[in-house]
Protein backbone atom coordinates (compact mmCIF):
# COMPACT_ATOMS: atom_id res chain seq x y z
CA UNK A 1 0.00 0.00 0.00
CA UNK A 2 3.01 2.51 0.85
CA UNK A 3 4.24 1.80 -2.34
CA UNK A 4 0.79 2.38 -4.69
CA UNK A 5 0.03 5.77 -2.40
CA UNK A 6 3.76 7.27 -3.31
CA UNK A 7 3.68 6.15 -6.81
CA UNK A 8 0.45 7.70 -7.07
CA UNK A 9 1.02 11.21 -5.93
CA UNK A 10 4.33 11.11 -7.38
CA UNK A 11 2.13 10.97 -11.02
CA UNK A 12 -0.72 13.25 -10.05
CA UNK A 13 2.62 15.57 -8.70
CA UNK A 14 4.32 15.31 -11.91
CA UNK A 15 0.77 15.72 -14.34
CA UNK A 16 0.38 19.07 -12.26
CA UNK A 17 3.54 20.52 -12.87
CA UNK A 18 3.44 19.60 -16.49
CA UNK A 19 0.44 21.48 -16.33
CA UNK A 20 1.41 24.39 -14.57
CA UNK A 21 4.92 24.83 -16.77
CA UNK A 22 3.05 24.83 -19.91
CA UNK A 23 4.75 21.62 -21.14
CA UNK A 24 3.64 19.84 -23.76
CA UNK A 25 6.16 17.21 -24.01
CA UNK A 26 4.13 13.74 -22.75
CA UNK A 27 5.68 11.84 -20.11
CA UNK A 28 5.88 8.26 -19.61
CA UNK A 29 6.02 6.34 -16.27
CA UNK A 30 7.83 2.46 -16.20
CA UNK A 31 7.86 0.36 -12.41
CA UNK A 32 10.28 -2.24 -13.19
CA UNK A 33 11.55 -5.20 -10.22
CA UNK A 34 15.07 -6.18 -10.08
CA UNK A 35 15.31 -9.99 -11.96
CA UNK A 36 15.62 -11.53 -8.36
CA UNK A 37 17.59 -15.09 -9.72
CA UNK A 38 20.26 -12.42 -11.84
CA UNK A 39 20.97 -10.51 -8.25
CA UNK A 40 23.18 -11.56 -6.31
CA UNK A 41 25.92 -10.59 -4.35
CA UNK A 42 29.54 -11.16 -4.17
CA UNK A 43 32.14 -12.17 -0.84
CA UNK A 44 35.82 -11.98 -1.18
CA UNK A 45 37.79 -13.51 1.76
CA UNK A 46 41.36 -11.39 1.74
CA UNK A 47 43.04 -13.91 4.58
CA UNK A 48 42.88 -16.52 1.51
CA UNK A 49 41.71 -14.73 -1.33
CA UNK A 50 38.72 -16.83 -2.60
CA UNK A 51 35.76 -15.17 -3.43
CA UNK A 52 31.89 -16.20 -2.83
CA UNK A 53 29.28 -15.73 -5.33
CA UNK A 54 25.45 -16.35 -4.34
CA UNK A 55 23.00 -15.18 -7.08
CA UNK A 56 19.50 -14.76 -6.34
CA UNK A 57 19.88 -14.38 -2.28
CA UNK A 58 17.05 -13.66 -0.41
CA UNK A 59 19.01 -11.11 1.01
CA UNK A 60 21.64 -8.71 -0.48
CA UNK A 61 24.54 -8.09 1.20
CA UNK A 62 27.57 -5.15 0.62
CA UNK A 63 30.45 -4.14 3.23
CA UNK A 64 31.91 -5.43 5.98
CA UNK A 65 31.28 -8.42 8.25
CA UNK A 66 33.39 -7.84 11.17
CA UNK A 67 31.61 -10.74 13.03
CA UNK A 68 33.37 -13.57 10.89
CA UNK A 69 36.83 -14.52 11.85
CA UNK A 70 37.48 -13.87 7.90
CA UNK A 71 36.45 -10.55 7.60
CA UNK A 72 34.93 -10.91 4.34
CA UNK A 73 34.28 -7.52 2.03
CA UNK A 74 30.24 -7.86 0.40
CA UNK A 75 29.11 -6.32 -2.45
CA UNK A 76 25.60 -6.22 -4.04
CA UNK A 77 24.08 -6.65 -7.80
CA UNK A 78 20.97 -5.57 -8.93
CA UNK A 79 19.64 -6.36 -12.05
CA UNK A 80 16.57 -4.15 -13.68
CA UNK A 81 15.58 -5.32 -17.09
CA UNK A 82 14.75 -2.40 -19.18
CA UNK A 83 13.73 -4.50 -22.33
CA UNK A 84 10.25 -6.32 -20.45
CA UNK A 85 12.38 -9.51 -21.21
CA UNK A 86 11.03 -11.06 -17.56
CA UNK A 87 7.38 -9.85 -18.84
CA UNK A 88 7.92 -6.10 -16.63
CA UNK A 89 7.45 -3.27 -17.86
CA UNK A 90 9.24 -1.77 -20.41
CA UNK A 91 11.85 1.41 -21.47
CA UNK A 92 11.94 1.88 -24.93
CA UNK A 93 14.99 2.39 -26.56
CA UNK A 94 16.03 6.01 -27.63
CA UNK A 95 13.61 6.98 -24.83
CA UNK A 96 14.73 10.42 -22.76
CA UNK A 97 15.17 9.76 -18.94
CA UNK A 98 13.66 12.48 -16.94
CA UNK A 99 14.44 10.83 -13.71
CA UNK A 100 14.54 7.45 -12.49
CA UNK A 101 14.69 5.82 -8.80
CA UNK A 102 15.17 2.88 -7.15
CA UNK A 103 13.46 1.98 -3.96
CA UNK A 104 15.31 -0.89 -1.49
CA UNK A 105 14.14 -2.34 1.50
CA UNK A 106 16.88 -2.49 4.36
CA UNK A 107 16.68 -5.65 6.13
CA UNK A 108 20.22 -5.17 8.23
CA UNK A 109 22.60 -2.45 9.45
CA UNK A 110 25.11 -3.57 11.05
CA UNK A 111 28.75 -2.19 12.98
CA UNK A 112 28.45 1.51 12.08
CA UNK A 113 25.64 3.76 12.56
CA UNK A 114 26.74 5.16 9.33
CA UNK A 115 27.63 3.38 5.98
CA UNK A 116 29.36 4.94 3.27
CA UNK A 117 28.20 3.84 0.14
CA UNK A 118 29.05 3.18 -3.62
CA UNK A 119 26.77 2.37 -6.02
CA UNK A 120 28.43 1.44 -9.48
CA UNK A 121 27.06 1.30 -12.78
CA UNK A 122 28.06 -2.09 -14.72
CA UNK A 123 27.66 -4.50 -16.87
CA UNK A 124 27.28 -8.63 -15.96
CA UNK A 125 25.84 -11.37 -17.22
CA UNK A 126 22.23 -12.12 -16.39
CA UNK A 127 23.45 -15.62 -16.31
CA UNK A 128 25.34 -15.29 -13.36
CA UNK A 129 27.77 -13.68 -11.07
CA UNK A 130 31.21 -14.20 -11.44
CA UNK A 131 34.32 -13.43 -9.42
CA UNK A 132 35.31 -11.17 -12.17
CA UNK A 133 32.13 -8.65 -11.20
CA UNK A 134 33.28 -8.19 -7.46
CA UNK A 135 35.98 -5.48 -8.91
CA UNK A 136 35.03 -4.93 -12.62
CA UNK A 137 35.63 -0.90 -13.86
CA UNK A 138 32.53 0.46 -13.91
CA UNK A 139 30.67 2.13 -17.06
CA UNK A 140 31.81 5.33 -18.13
CA UNK A 141 30.42 8.54 -19.19
CA UNK A 142 31.04 10.15 -22.95
CA UNK A 143 33.59 12.14 -20.92
CA UNK A 144 35.73 9.17 -19.66
CA UNK A 145 34.55 9.64 -15.84
CA UNK A 146 33.48 6.05 -14.33
CA UNK A 147 29.40 6.19 -14.13
CA UNK A 148 29.04 6.03 -10.23
CA UNK A 149 27.26 8.54 -7.66
CA UNK A 150 27.70 7.89 -3.79
CA UNK A 151 25.39 8.16 -0.65
CA UNK A 152 24.85 6.80 3.08
CA UNK A 153 23.01 4.21 4.67
CA UNK A 154 22.50 4.94 8.35
CA UNK A 155 20.81 2.39 11.38
CA UNK A 156 17.85 4.06 11.19
CA UNK A 157 17.34 2.80 7.57
CA UNK A 158 17.03 -0.56 9.19
CA UNK A 159 13.20 -1.88 8.35
CA UNK A 160 13.04 1.03 5.72
CA UNK A 161 12.62 1.76 2.51
CA UNK A 162 14.95 3.82 0.97
CA UNK A 163 14.35 5.64 -2.34
CA UNK A 164 17.80 6.09 -4.25
CA UNK A 165 17.98 9.03 -7.29
CA UNK A 166 19.81 7.52 -10.35
CA UNK A 167 18.67 9.28 -13.17
CA UNK A 168 22.57 10.12 -14.67
CA UNK A 169 23.06 6.14 -14.29
CA UNK A 170 19.60 4.92 -15.90
CA UNK A 171 20.42 8.08 -18.46
CA UNK A 172 24.03 6.29 -19.47
CA UNK A 173 23.16 2.43 -19.66
CA UNK A 174 19.88 4.13 -22.06
CA UNK A 175 22.51 5.94 -24.37
CA UNK A 176 24.39 2.51 -24.37
CA UNK A 177 21.45 1.17 -25.78
CA UNK A 178 21.53 -1.74 -22.63
CA UNK A 179 18.46 -4.16 -22.37
CA UNK A 180 19.30 -4.18 -18.74
CA UNK A 181 20.32 -1.91 -16.23
CA UNK A 182 23.01 -3.24 -13.48
CA UNK A 183 24.03 -1.30 -9.99
CA UNK A 184 26.75 -2.38 -7.80
CA UNK A 185 26.72 -1.89 -4.50
CA UNK A 186 29.54 -1.56 -2.38
CA UNK A 187 31.61 0.11 0.81
CA UNK A 188 33.07 3.83 -0.04
CA UNK A 189 36.59 3.21 1.05
CA UNK A 190 36.98 6.57 3.25
CA UNK A 191 38.55 6.64 5.97
CA UNK A 192 37.50 4.68 8.70
CA UNK A 193 34.89 3.04 6.41
CA UNK A 194 32.98 0.42 7.85
CA UNK A 195 29.26 -1.35 7.80
CA UNK A 196 27.27 -4.18 6.74
CA UNK A 197 23.96 -3.61 4.80
CA UNK A 198 21.43 -6.25 3.55
CA UNK A 199 18.87 -5.49 1.18
CA UNK A 200 15.40 -7.44 0.91
CA UNK A 201 15.23 -9.86 -2.51
CA UNK A 202 12.46 -12.04 -2.14
CA UNK A 203 10.46 -12.60 -5.84
CA UNK A 204 7.24 -13.59 -3.91
CA UNK A 205 6.84 -10.54 -1.76
CA UNK A 206 6.72 -7.44 -4.34
CA UNK A 207 5.88 -5.04 -1.24
CA UNK A 208 9.55 -5.20 -0.12
CA UNK A 209 11.40 -5.85 -3.51
CA UNK A 210 14.29 -3.81 -5.24
CA UNK A 211 12.03 -1.55 -7.47
CA UNK A 212 13.01 0.68 -10.09
CA UNK A 213 10.53 3.88 -11.43
CA UNK A 214 11.36 5.52 -14.12
CA UNK A 215 10.10 9.02 -15.68
CA UNK A 216 10.40 9.15 -19.47
CA UNK A 217 9.92 11.20 -22.84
Amino acid sequence: MRRMFYLGVTAILALSLLSCSGDDRSSQFAQIFSDQPADGDIAFFPSSSLFQVTNGPATLFFGIDASDPGVPEYRAFLDFPLNGATGGEVVPAGAQIRSATIEVFVNEVSFASTVPTLIDLVSYPISGLRAFDFDSPPLTYPDGSFAFRTLEFFSSDLENYVLIDVTPLLAEAQRRGLPDFQLRFLLDFVPRAEGLVGIEDLPSATITAPLLTVEYE
